[in-house]
This record gives C-alpha cells, sequence and structure tokens, in this order.
C-alpha cells in the first residue's frame, strides 16, 4: 500500500443558515488514504464524519480544500463519474426494484454480462446472507435486510472506493460479528480502498487499518488502533477510545532535591522508587507546573502496589472484572480477566507502572508524554 488512492487537502464544509451563522462542520481536513486501505470515521454526532463521507460521495459540496481519487481532481464532478461505491445508512434502495435488481443495478448500467452479474449477485448475496430474499422487493424486507442489501449493492461494483455509512448499524451483534469478518477479507482480498463511518469503537478495530477521530469538525487524530491507545495525540482522543476510558487526574509538578515528581491533587505523590520523571519528560512537561495524568484502567493493578483507594464498585462481566476505587475524590477503574474478591468499602493496594501513564497540557488537552517519554 505505497499508493495513495485518496487525498483530502484542506478540506471544509460550511453549512449556511437562513438567519443565522454558518455551521463549520469540518475544518481543515487534511487525509491521505493507501489504496487497498480500510479506514473508520470515528466519532460522536455531529463530528462531521458524514458530512466528509458525502464530500467525497459529491452528496454535499467541499465549500473550499481539493479531493483527489485515484489521481484525478473530482472536486467538480458528479456522484456518477467519480466511480465511487456507497452503502448509506439509509438504505436508499429502488422501491419498484427487487433486492436481485438494485444489488444489480451499478452493473447493467456498466453493460457488465448477465452470467457476469448474476454471478457476482449471488456471492455477494451469500456474502450478506440475503440469498432467500433476492425476488422480493425492499418494502417487504426487515431493515436490517434493506441494511445489507445496500451493502451487497455498493459492494458488487468495481469502484476506487468504498464509501460504507453506518453499513452494519442496524443487524443484531451475532450476524454484526461474522459479516464484518467477512467484508474484512472480502476488501483486503481484492485490494478494494474503503472508509466506513461508525461510532463504534469495536466496530472500527474489527474492521479498520487505521482510524480517524473527529471531534467538532477537527480530525483529532489518524492512526492505528495500537497508536490511539498507546499514543494519543490529546486528552479527547485518550478519553474517547477505549472502554472503560483513560483513567484522567489533575496533577501538578513538584521538585525535590532536583527530581521531579508527580503529585496528584489532593492525592497521592507518583515516586516510583525516586526516580521521578526522566530529563526527557520533564523538558516536555517544561515550565508548566499543572499537568493532567491518565492511565488505562487495564493497566491500574489493584491488590498490589504503593498507593491504596477505597473501592467502590467491583463488576465480574463474565470475562473480566471491572473495579472502581476512590482516589483523591475520583474513580479510579481498573480492569483485569481475574475474579477479583475484595469487598465494598474495603481500603486496598493499587499500583501503576511510569511506563504507563499519560501526561497532557491541562490547557490545550495535547499529549506531553506516553510513558516515560515525550509524545
Amino acid at each position: 500500500m505505497t499508493d495513495t488512492a485518496l487525498a483530502l487537502t484542506g478540506v471544509n464544509k460550511l453549512y449556511h443558515r437562513r438567519g443565522k451563522g454558518p455551521v463549520h462542520a469540518v475544518r481543515q481536513l487534511d487525509m491521505d488514504i493507501a489504496k487497498g486501505e480500510i479506514v473508520a470515521l470515528l466519532g460522536s454526532s455531529g463530528c462531521g464524519k458524514t458530512s466528509t463521507l458525502r464530500m467525497v460521495a459529491g452528496f454535499e459540496e467541499v465549500s473550499s480544500g481539493t479531493i483527489t481519487l485515484a489521481g484525478r481532481s473530482i472536486n467538480a464532478l458528479p456522484p456518477a463519474k467519480r466511480n465511487v461505491a456507497m452503502a448509506f445508512e439509509g438504505y436508499s434502495l429502488y422501491p419498484p426494484l427487487t433486492v436481485r435488481e438494485n444489488i444489480a443495478f451499478a452493473l447493467k448500467s456498466a453493460k457488465v454480462s448477465r452470467d457476469e452479474t448474476d454471478k457476482r449477485v449471488a456471492e455477494i448475496a451469500a456474502l450478506v446472507e440475503i440469498e432467500s430474499i433476492l425476488d422480493r422487493y425492499p418494502s417487504s424486507i426487515s431493515g436490517g435486510q434493506q441494511q445489507r442489501a445496500s451493502l451487497a449493492r455498493a459492494l458488487v461494483r468495481k469502484a476506487d472506493l468504498y464509501l460504507l455509512d453506518e453499513p452494519m448499524g442496524q443487524l443484531e451483534p451475532q450476524l454484526r460479528s461474522v459479516l464484518r469478518g467477512r467484508i474484512k477479507s472480502l476488501l483486503n482480498q481484492n485490494g478494494m480502498t474503503a472508509i466506513f463511518v461508525t461510532h463504534d469503537q469495536t466496530e472500527a478495530n474489527a474492521l479498520a487499518d487505521r482510524i480517524a477521530v473527529m471531534e467538532g469538525g477537527i480530525l483529532q487524530q489518524f492512526a492505528s488502533q495500537k497508536d490511539l491507545k498507546d499514543r494519543p495525540a490529546n486528552l479527547f482522543v485518550a478519553t474517547f477510545i477505549g472502554e472503560p476510558p483513560m483513567n484522567v487526574f489533575d496533577a501538578h509538578v513538584v521538585e525535590t532535591g532536583g527530581i521531579a515528581r508527580l503529585a496528584i491533587e489532593n492525592g497521592p505523590v507518583l515516586d516510583f522508587g525516586g526516580a521521578g520523571l526522566t530529563p526527557a519528560v520533564r523538558a516536555a512537561v517544561g515550565h508548566r507546573t499543572k499537568i493532567v495524568v491518565g492511565v488505562r484502567p487495564h493497566k491500574v493493578k489493584i491488590g498490589a502496589g504503593a498507593f491504596s483507594a477505597k473501592i467502590v464498585s467491583n463488576q465480574w462481566l463474565g470475562d473480566q472484572t471491572h473495579v472502581a476505587a476512590e482516589v483523591a475524590g475520583k474513580l479510579l477503574v481498573s480492569v483485569t480477566s481475574e475474579r477479583v474478591r475484595t469487598k465494598l468499602g474495603t481500603v486496598t493496594p493499587f499500583g501503576v507502572e511510569a511506563a504507563d501513564l499519560h501526561l497532557f497540557d491541562p490547557e490545550t488537552g495535547q499529549a506531553l508524554a506516553h510513558g516515560m517519554t515525550p509524545a
């Protein structure tokens, strides 16, 4: 995947409202997607992910900036000339056509032979498990079946880019899990470049090679799943990515005998055997005296360590335990695959390692350090 398939450069989207100020839905978006790469646009409602998808598809005009697909500018091209296949969240099937005819519609327009069309429709229908409804009409099938038909209609095409808007939001969890694996295999085996919109982190992690996290119309970080968890670019990404989310505490830097340490506000000093912050991290922190400290729940060890906290909840979820403890007036959540027998109200030791801490600027939210190395 060395060739760039899709490039968005300085893309903005403003919606003008009569009698009101414009809504800046997408702000200065820069993104390069490689040929054959699967990318997730992940974020909460209103973050700009669907507007981005619709601008690439051609259903929304770009207010400013450029979009290049397969080496050609597509800003001014109508949707039908972009060679983009899209599965809509709202299905958008043609009511007078059967499911089979809906799926085959683009193939007939491209003058694909009847035999090849029948073969490809049968294959994609089997993949999304809708073989039994191919001769029914959209009005006679369920919402989940309509969604799978819309997905099949997009994936059956030969296109430069596949855009999938919440492609499995209406499906039952078990079927969704099965189809995720099949669709990823299809995309990978055929070298298909795809972008899909989702608010579901599990879906993004399962399908995507990289995830673009958006909030407030701004691309917060575009990275692999591992980097989003281990090296979040800012406090928003740190607390948005992960379930449960990252534990964060206000802290300040204290120096004693030339060693800089972090003191949790109204809580313990993170001493780590007297080593304190490394010189590189101390330099990254700079003149700041206040800091935000974060640690992922899976990195908090309950039952052993240099600190202590009062247990306020203990939940066994069948394959992992979520324990919440009170530290400095806030909750610290720990996740472990083992059963934890600690009773509520018990003061229990806990431990965190310096290598698992994340430091953020409290004003800008930007990451300063991950572990004991600068961000």
